[in-house]
């Protein structure tokens, strides 16, 4: 079998130049992995002897290679002065196989080891793969450990790598906003960081961290929260407003309608007073001095108002106007399919028109006019008098202006004419 020393000039020579090459190359990592990964002492001196073998294989193969390839050295002293040169060549194809196979079980039990156990470069992969940014520094701002968010966060907002933790919380409490302790920061692509920083202690040794979570979400979700809540505070506001507004008004309206009651009571007591006095034969004295009574008791707050009597109120005040000396007089029958808000409306016109009658007309007859025109789906109420006219337009206040409010609360409209006499008209829909 021809000698190592007799291929040296053939391609084969550089094939197994090349391939112990490789070899020593994964001899050398397999021996940094174990001394890195904190193997026993046993299997870091057989990776040391495995990568010394290696190494020495290829000195005397790179050393044989250069001497044959080179004139300047004879060819002589490659054979004369080294006896691994006599060898076979076939030797150092078993050495580099064998070689092969040591090299091969150990990256076999280097990954079965990964596989089975957390390796440092596991947990700094597994810190670096986090959304959240991490920084563990000594207590003099030294950093230890920094993932690549933080990296990326730091370079972001300081356009620096994160050297110096103290120099990245100082900045983190300068520039975000206080969240009890916490520090917020938006940044230029619109997300939103929450810092916190916190002491950490490993064996007895003392430790700061620094640690990123991505709040944009939670923080999008708090401010339209926040937005919310004021516009639901205003509502709240405005609510509040319109009931006190809506219990002023309704304040009002009672004292609005005990003014236009008294005033429709004290005239009405009035006027019978009066008529009393201009016609003693015709007037019923003694209906006079009760409801002066009643009256007088009212203003000394002694008792209220006379109730409603039970009986119809359209029948009551045709009553009282006759007993003021108005007679009023329907042109029409009053319809049975009148509803009850519609009659009391009647009943306070008739009331309010035959005060004004006596008092600025000086007359003693109401012609009230009731009709239904089918073509208009309306029914008109027309309340005239025989007193002299108004001698200027009439100003609807006090009692006109309170039968107003009840017609339109009634849903119907009501029109006050002055010349060339005076004539109130009421229409509702039917």
């Amino acid at each position: 079998m021809s000698t190592f020393y007799s291929i040296l000039d053939k391609p084969a020579a550089l094939l197994l130049l090349m391939i112990a090459l490789v070899l020593l190359i994964g001899q050398t990592a397999v021996f940094l992995l174990s001394i890195q990964e904190k193997h026993s002492r046993l299997q870091i001196m057989a990776s040391a002897l495995h990568m010394l073998a290696g190494f020495l294989v290829f000195v005397i193969i790179l050393d044989g290679f250069d001497n044959v390839n080179f004139e300047s050295i004879p060819r002589e002293s490659v054979q004369n002065g080294w006896f691994v040169y006599t060898l076979p060549w076939f030797v150092y194809v078993i050495l580099e196989a064998v070689s092969a196979l040591i090299l091969a079980s150990h990256f076999r039990e280097y990954w079965h080891y990964r596989n089975t156990n957390v390796t440092p470069d596991a947990i700094r992969q597994s810190i670096d793969l986090l959304p959240e940014g991490i920084c563990i520094s000594a207590e003099d701002g030294t950093v230890l450990l920094v993932n690549l968010k933080m990296d990326a966060l730091c370079r972001l907002f300081t356009g620096e790598r994160p050297s110096d933790a103290r120099m990245l919380w100082t900045y983190v409490e300068q520039t975000g906003e206080d969240q009890k302790g916490k520090r917020l920061i938006h940044t230029p692509q619109g997300e939103v960081w929450l810092f916190a920083k916190d002491d950490l202690t490993i064996e007895n040794t003392n430790y700061e961290r620094i640690s990123a979570v991505d709040v944009t979400e939670r923080y999008r979700i708090t401010e339209e929260l926040r937005e919310k809540n004021a516009y639901l505070q205003e509502i709240r506001r405005r609510m509040k407003d319109a009931a006190d507004l809506s219990a002023e008004m309704f304040m009002k309206q009672e004292e609005a309608t005990a003014r236009t009651s008294l005033h429709n009571e004290l005239g009405q007591v009035l006027l019978m007073g009066r008529h009393c006095i201009e016609h003693p034969d015709s007037t019923d004295r003694n209906i006079v001095a009760l409801m002066t009574r009643q009256m007088n008791r009212f203003l000394l707050g002694e008792n209220k108002l006379r109730e409603p009597a039970e009986e119809d109120e359209l029948k009551q005040a045709v009553g009282l106007a006759g007993s003021i000396g108005v007679y009023v007089l329907f042109g029409g029958d009053v319809p049975q399919w009148l509803s009850k808000e519609i009659r009391a409306v009647l009943a306070q016109a008739i009331r309010e028109c035959a005060a004004n009658t006596v008092k600025h007309a000086e007359g003693d007859v109401l012609d009230v006019i009731l009709s239904e025109r089918s073509e208009m789906k309306a029914f008109f109420i027309t309340i005239t008098n025989n007193g002299r006219p108004p001698e200027r337009p009439v100003s609807e206040s006090g009692g006109l202006l309170a039968l107003r409010r009840s017609v339109e609360a009634a849903g119907g409209r009501m029109t006050v004419q002055s010349l060339p006499r005076f004539k109130l008209e009421l229409c509702f829909s039917v």
